[in-house]
């Protein structure tokens, strides 16, 4: 793959940006019908690939529009390669460019039907009802028919989006196509990496018909404000090769803050975390009760003991001023308000997750405001909410950044699809993670991580702060097949973190 295309990869587009730029490209004269065929032709052969002739009949789905007409030139290509063609067209009235293509399938004896009944006994679905850029719900008709598709459990491919899907907010519009693969054309939709169209999308993958970079840039600017963690861009953001002469104070120092009596797991998951980022020196404050527990599992780091209150959490810190990183949160209890009180003052860039997080909702984001350097604020939807409470109604998308705006922090909104927000917009999705991270542990293991990276990092925080989240799922993704998803626990998930880097490089 060419570094342009590679670009082309990590670039997510809203409708509007994507339909801005098939207008540049019509308006410097390639015809409509001509991109039709060409992006059509390269769908058509990758349904070939995915389901190679063996007598399989396939049902289309075609809608009034332009992705009504890329799906009637895969039908008229599959039909003349062999395949068993039906058409479910519930429109009578199509775009002319549709319409034509409509002509021809008819003429080649190509059955159209206005009922979707008619395709039960096909044995594969391709959807080209709606692409990218619907925003009204589905008419209760063709609701119907949709939700009558899903209940047959058929393998769907949608052209470009699954129709009834929002394009950029990934809501379900009344009813939608549930997709097993998903072939998204030219650039990604943000709906891709919304939680909400998951279910919806099923395996996807972009199919590139050639877009001029020069249009993508004229739209998009040579940096996009929304970009997918790839393979490329993820090798990049790494802080390796290291130096051939360096030493352990040259390679950051973490501060871990974390633990009490009643959760000393966090700390210990932090500190493994960590431990996976390679950092050169890690220190770990905890409350003095644990420094014996913590020194058998993390024989490496230095374990500072802090007095402790009554019920087991970090009374005082030491000095904050010879760490690089401090990272804080996992394991604290409420009882350390004081704590984040203090840390919230140091000049050091901060990490704050778990209990971090909640005391700050007490506190009030305004509290963050007035720091120097960068804060990374890593919730889950819970900590989210109580973070941000006026922002409600917004996509994931949309409401990360709208975080990171009102803080003046890098927000970390975890979940299916992690979202990181910079304050000036720019935004870094991670496209793949796996449901055995929903385990107590697994943010524990990120902050570490993050706070890892953080320290030996000389790149943008927001950069190193999408690889951590991106190395923490591929971990977890590693895992998982290794082990089942049933069994990736904490320690499993550390463990994995350098098998997952290393396959990266």
């Amino acid at each position: 793959m060419s570094h342009f295309r590679e670009s082309l990869e990590s670039i997510v587009v809203s409708a509007n940006q994507m339909s801005q730029i098939e207008g540049r490209i019509f308006e410097a004269g390639m015809p409509v019908a001509a991109l039709m065929e060409k992006a059509a032709g390269i769908v058509a052969t990758r349904i070939q690939q995915l389901y190679p002739f063996q007598k399989v009949s396939i049902g289309v789905l075609v809608g009034p529009g332009h992705n009504g007409g890329d799906a009637l030139v895969v039908a008229r290509e599959l039909h003349l390669q062999g395949y068993s063609i039906s058409i479910y067209q519930p429109f009578s009235k199509l775009k002319e460019l549709t319409l034509q293509h409509a002509r021809y399938t008819n003429s080649l004896g190509i059955p159209h039907h206005q009922t979707i009944q008619a395709l039960q006994e096909c044995e594969l679905i391709i959807d080209g009802l709606f692409g990218f850029g619907l925003e009204r719900s589905l008419t209760s008709d063709l609701a119907d028919a949709v939700n009558l598709l899903n209940q047959w459990q058929k393998p769907v491919i949608s052209i470009d989006i699954p129709s009834g899907i929002h394009t950029d907010t990934g809501a379900v519009l009344g009813a939608a196509v549930k997709a097993t693969h998903t072939l998204c054309l030219g650039l990604w939709k943000r709906a891709i990496f919304q939680d909400t169209a998951l279910e919806y999308i099923g395996k996807a993958e972009r199919l590139d018909f050639g877009i001029p970079h020069s249009d993508v840039w004229a739209i998009l600017g040579q940096n996009p404000l929304i970009q997918q963690i790839t393979p490329t861009l993820a090798r990049s953001f790494l802080p390796l090769p290291r130096p051939l002469v360096t030493h352990k104070y040259k390679q950051g120092h973490l501060l871990l803050i974390c633990g009490s009596s009643r959760y000393a797991g966090g700390a210990i998951l932090a500190g493994l975390g960590a431990r996976g980022s390679g950092v050169g020196m890690l220190s770990i404050a905890v409350p003095t009760s644990l420094k014996p527990l913590l020194v058998s599992h993390l024989p490496e780091a230095l374990i500072i003991d802090c007095p402790e209150t009554e019920t087991g959490a970090i009374a005082q810190l030491p000095s904050l001023s010879q760490y690089d990183i401090i990272a804080c949160g996992p394991g604290l209890t409420q009882d350390a308000e004081t704590i984040i009180e203090q840390v919230l003052q140091s000049e050091q860039p901060l990490v704050l997750d778990a209990d971090g997080l909640n005391i700050l909702a007490k506190l009030g984001i305004s509290k963050i405001s007035t720091r120097q350097n960068p804060t990374i604020l890593t919730p889950h939807l819970g900590e989210f909410k109580r973070l941000f409470p006026s922002i409600e109604n917004l996509d994931r998308i949309s409401a990360v950044s709208e975080a990171a705006r009102q803080s003046g922090a890098i927000v970390l909104f975890k979940g299916a699809r992690t979202a990181i927000a910079h304050p000036d917009g720019k935004i870094w999705l991670i496209p793949q993670s796996t449901p055995a991270l929903a385990r107590g542990g697994s943010g524990d293991i990120l902050t570490g991580l993050l706070g890892g990276l953080l320290a030996q990092s000389k790149q943008p925080v927001d950069k190193t702060v999408a690889i951590a989240a991106w190395l923490h799922s591929q971990a977890g993704i590693k895992a998982a097949k290794d082990k089942t998803e049933l069994g990736v626990d904490g320690i499993t998930l550390a463990q994995y973190i350098n098998l997952a880097v290393s396959e990266l490089l």
